[in-house]
């Protein structure tokens, strides 16, 4: 019997709760700097699921030179005939910094499978091959994390027609992402074969119910922070200098440069 759905989460109390994790976020930022871990944060789920908003608030106050988002595009030719894994293994994190991938190398056992773009072989290959090839990781010092979001079929065909209407949202909505709708038992299909198979104790998954964005939000970030080891890290102490004296420098006349005209002052 499914469960109660929770209450909506209010705002402010998620506006607090976010501030406080990603304060929480800037600690673990410091401390994989600090100590040269390495950390990879997989995102898979379903078109619409909250992938994107939560990497969003994950690195929202991080610094991109250690916290950056692998969002690969579709393979090239060249890279077809490479082994599989090679261009994400490009992207993995040196000491000291955090990858996010927004989707992963588990595109093999997800929409590729579904939509025919790799051939049964190549698809049982890589539901072999994927436990290893993590384990290899894990056992070279990376931290994997791996983070499958779950959305209902109602909740994501009305995340869908939202994007359809908002102009500044269309841009999330792809062909494939409407073709997904048809292929809904297929892409669940696939999703449970793929846990069958990597959902391991070395590399486990973690499913986050995302119907409720906020939610999601929360308990996706808390959950990493627990799974993470990491510790204060005191900050080096900086000291704002005083200005020197003047010299005699004096700005040139604005007629000699070329303003950015005060859209502002018009609204």
């Amino acid at each position: 019997m499914a469960g109660k759905k929770a209450a909506e989460l209010p705002r402010k109390v998620y506006e607090a709760e976010l501030r406080r994790l990603q304060a929480e976020l800037a600690k673990l930022q410091e401390w994989v700097r600090a100590t040269g871990a390495r950390l990879v944060v997989i995102f898979e789920g379903r078109d619409a699921a909250g992938k994107g908003g939560t990497i969003k608030r994950v690195t929202e106050n991080l610094n991109p030179r250690i916290a950056r988002i692998a969002a690969l595009p579709k393979p090239t030719e060249r890279e077809r005939t490479q082994w599989y894994f090679q261009r994400y293994v490009e992207h993995l994190p040196a000491a000291g910094e955090i990858v996010l991938f927004d989707r992963s190398w588990y595109n093999r056992a997800g929409v590729e499978h579904v939509m025919g773009f790799c051939t049964k072989e190549e698809y049982q290959l890589f539901l072999r091959h994927c436990p290893i090839f993590e384990r290899m990781l894990v056992e070279s010092g990376i931290l994997l994390r791996k983070y499958w979001f779950s959305v209902s079929d109602t909740e994501q065909q009305e995340r869908f027609r939202k994007r359809l209407e908002d102009p500044l949202r269309r841009w999330k909505l792809s062909p494939m992402d409407l073709e997904s709708i048809t292929h809904w038992e297929a892409y669940s299909r696939a999703k449970d074969e793929m846990l069958v198979h990597t959902d391991v104790p070395d590399t486990p998954w973690y499913v986050v119910e995302s119907d409720d964005k906020r939610r999601a939000r929360l308990n996706m970030i808390a959950h990493l922070l627990s799974t993470v080891p990491y510790h204060d890290v005191p900050p080096p102490v900086l000291k704002l200098p005083k200005r020197p004296p003047s010299t005699g420098y004096e700005r040139p006349p604005r007629d000699l440069q070329t303003y950015v005209p005060d859209h502002a002052a018009s609204l």
